[in-house]
């Protein structure tokens, strides 16, 4: 059972972790060392297949490396989109249509970008596509779900948890979400608490609180 006791000032708090990290066990799919993959195809069959590829190795990529946002100028430089055996990279043209692929039904939604305006997150070809964006591997619902589950399995029902337990805790180091960014767990909360499966306390931050039902 999670304490109920509040972490000290000094907690770090939360780093997610960097759009340039590399597990090097990751295992690329065949196409990867295909020359052709990293240029997207006019022909709109072949296009939409390469979009669809993309996706699935963008998202087996972060997942494997824990990865839950991404900046498109820094990425371009990491092996996810840099074939350094092929000498070939994805432009930041086609990673932008990639993207812009995943925000869409079409791609599953997954993937929204990060606006750096008032709003908090924009649609695929609104402001912010150039920068960073969320790659959902797991979708808010999704989280939501792994997140009821976890609370479930572990007897944690009726227990205030602070975030900083649920993605830093000893007793998650072995969940998916370990280590999340704190804005998409708070995503994910929000989607317990619509569901009527959690509560939540506190003004926002590592110490704000949750309680499951």
């Amino acid at each position: 059972m999670a304490t109920t006791s509040s972490h000290p000032s000094s907690t770090p708090t939360p780093t997610p972790p960097s759009t340039t990290a590399h597990n090097p066990s990751f295992a690329f799919p065949p196409h990867y060392s295909f020359p052709p993959f990293f240029t997207l195809q006019p022909v709109a069959s072949t296009r939409s297949s390469q979009l669809a590829s993309w996706s699935s190795l963008i998202q087996s990529y972060c997942r494997h490396n824990r990865i839950f946002t991404i900046s498109l100028i820094d990425a371009l430089n990491t092996p996810l989109f840099n074939n350094t055996t092929l000498r070939r990279s994805l432009s930041l043209r086609d990673a932008k249509a990639i993207l812009m692929y995943m925000a869409s039904p079409e791609g599953g939604n997954r993937a929204e970008f990060i606006s750096t305006s008032s709003k908090k997150g924009a649609k695929a070809g609104e402001e912010g596509e150039g920068g960073k964006a969320w790659i959902y591997w797991r979708r808010p619902e999704e989280w939501a779900a792994a997140l009821e589950e976890w609370v479930e399995r572990t007897g944690q029902k009726g227990t205030v948890l602070t975030l900083y337990e649920i993605v830093e805790g000893d007793v998650s180091r072995r969940e998916e979400f370990y280590g999340m960014d704190l804005e998409l767990l708070q995503k994910s909360l929000g989607v317990c608490v619509k569901r009527g499966k959690a509560q939540v306390f506190g003004s926002g931050g590592e110490g704000e609180g949750v309680k499951f039902f």
